[in-house]
């Protein structure tokens, strides 16, 4: 199978453009999942925290704020990935 085969281009030179973009997209997905990782880790560490002291470990108004974040910097699909890391978040401990 050739890189026009896998990247569906029409040319090689547009080929070499696709590979290349899309090895770059791997590594920024890399980065993202390890920054991710690294949120859940904080999240547990706030709502061990918060539990510790007597609170709960989920804090709506913060939740909110976080959303409000999300869908300013990105629109509609920025209120979904929000929450998704906020469901990833949560419970871990």
């Amino acid at each position: 199978m050739t890189a026009i085969d896998v990247t569906g281009a029409r040319t090689s030179e547009a080929a070499g453009v696709i590979t290349g973009a899309r090895e770059r997209i791997d590594a920024l997905d890399d980065r993202i999942i390890g920054l991710i990782q690294e949120r859940v880790a904080v999240s547990a560490v706030i709502q061990e925290a918060r539990i510790e002291s007597g609170g709960r470990r989920v804090n709506l108004s913060r939740e909110m704020e976080i959303l409000a974040h999300y869908r300013d910097a990105l629109g509609k699909p920025g209120t979904a990935l929000a929450m998704t890391l906020l469901e990833l978040c949560r419970g871990r401990i």
